[in-house]
């Protein structure tokens, strides 16, 4: 009985060795975030001169939360809209927003962003406040290219204690991505779907338009 080859080894295989393509994307450092800045191409509204950091950029804590409240609903359906479900409150300048523990609140950046067809973004919460216990997203840490609006945040406590947050406080961070070409469709075009395009504060969840 002859000697079986393993694919890949010196003898061949009856199928040919599948082409690997590796793709880099870049991330941009605070010289080139600079330079997109300057260009228009991403644009921060407004921005902070202490804001740029070696490779991100620092987002501020807008005054306007959604909190859960209680529901009579036996559950959420994802099918349904769930707007209803939180409450919009708004907090004055100088006023604590207490998270408790084990909690979940939707909030807002004070910046408004837009980035071109060729760069994604991603958040990150600061390092700071994750001591503390604090999470600024379960999900929503991926922004696409063309996005255009204020960021809604989704904040966790995780630790035992309430957290008091402050409008204007750094809340989070962004980090900009160069992608390989310009994408064909960037976020908010016709027919793609785009549920958060403009939103200016924080937007409840709009997963119902996904079965429309």
């Amino acid at each position: 009985m002859g000697k079986r080859r393993r694919y890949g080894q010196t003898g061949g295989s009856p199928w040919p060795r599948p082409r690997v393509i590796f793709v880099v994307m870049t991330v941009l450092s605070d010289r080139s975030i600079k330079e997109e800045l300057a260009l228009g191409r991403i644009r921060i509204e407004p921005l902070w001169e202490d804001a740029i950091q070696p490779a991100s950029i620092d987002l501020h804590l807008d005054r306007v939360f959604r909190i859960f409240r209680v529901t009579r609903r036996p559950y959420v359906d994802v099918r349904e809209d769930a707007s209803d479900l939180t409450e919009r409150v708004v907090i004055e300048p100088e006023e604590p927003f207490i998270v408790q523990p084990g909690s979940f609140v939707l909030a807002g950046t004070v910046e408004h962003i837009t980035l071109p067809h060729d760069i994604v973004a991603r958040v990150d919460g600061k390092s700071s406040l994750g001591r503390l216990g604090l999470l600024v997203h379960a999900t929503a840490g991926y922004v696409d290219p063309g996005f255009s609006g204020r960021l809604t945040l989704e904040l966790s406590n995780q630790s035992q204690m309430p957290i008091a947050l402050y409008y204007g406080m750094k809340i989070a961070q962004i980090s900009f991505y160069r992608l390989s070409t310009p994408v064909e469709r960037p976020y908010g075009s016709p027919g793609l779907g785009s549920k958060y395009q403009g939103q200016d504060e924080p937007t409840p969840s709009r997963a119902y338009q996904d079965f429309r």
